[in-house]
């Protein structure tokens, strides 16, 4: 809709080629919040060289799994984590050279399927590794990806990354 002078006006949400990074990482944060595990939703959105989401993936138990348990002892044995889903709910393009958007610094196993699947680059949000396993589980998913030539590193947020949505008269 334009004013009067005819030159319509910006809409008030756009998303610049400057916030990518912030738009895709967005993407695994809303992604994250489809996990059932109580604790805690994590989430990943893959994208190619143009910035096009070509994956997204959270944490849960695998298919006809979901009634096992999310005790925080038990569910690491069953649940398929969210870089893993990413990678396997990816549309028909290759995943090659595609960088990963993770709320949280993979695990050891995940950056494994990481490098096997050819992706050149993982982007995370938060890196809450606390307990010694979580510790020496970041310090092989570093070595792993320096010897693999993956780029990694914790994407700093300019301010926030807020998502909201509204819906405009036209669509309701």
């Amino acid at each position: 809709m334009g004013d009067k002078s005819g030159i319509s006006k910006k809409r008030k949400m756009e998303i610049t080629v400057d916030d990518k990074e912030h738009y895709l990482m967005a993407i695994a944060l809303l992604t994250a919040k489809r996990s059932p595990d109580p604790d805690m939703g994590v989430g990943a959105c893959i994208a190619d060289a143009d910035g096009n989401v070509v994956g997204i993936g959270y944490n849960r138990h695998p298919y006809g799994c979901e009634g096992l348990s999310w005790d925080k002892k038990e569910k690491h044995k069953y649940v398929c984590h969210a870089e893993l889903n990413a990678i396997l709910n990816k549309n028909s393009v290759d995943v090659k050279g595609c960088s990963i958007y993770v709320t949280l610094l993979p695990c050891n196993e995940c950056a494994k399927i990481i490098i096997q699947s050819r992706i050149k680059e993982v982007v995370y949000l938060n890196e809450k590794m606390k307990e010694k396993r979580h510790i020496e589980s970041r310090d092989l998913v570093f070595n792993m990806f320096k010897a693999a030539d993956v780029r990694y590193r914790k994407l700093e947020i300019k301010d926030k990354i807020e998502i909201i949505l509204e819906l405009e008269n036209k669509y309701i």
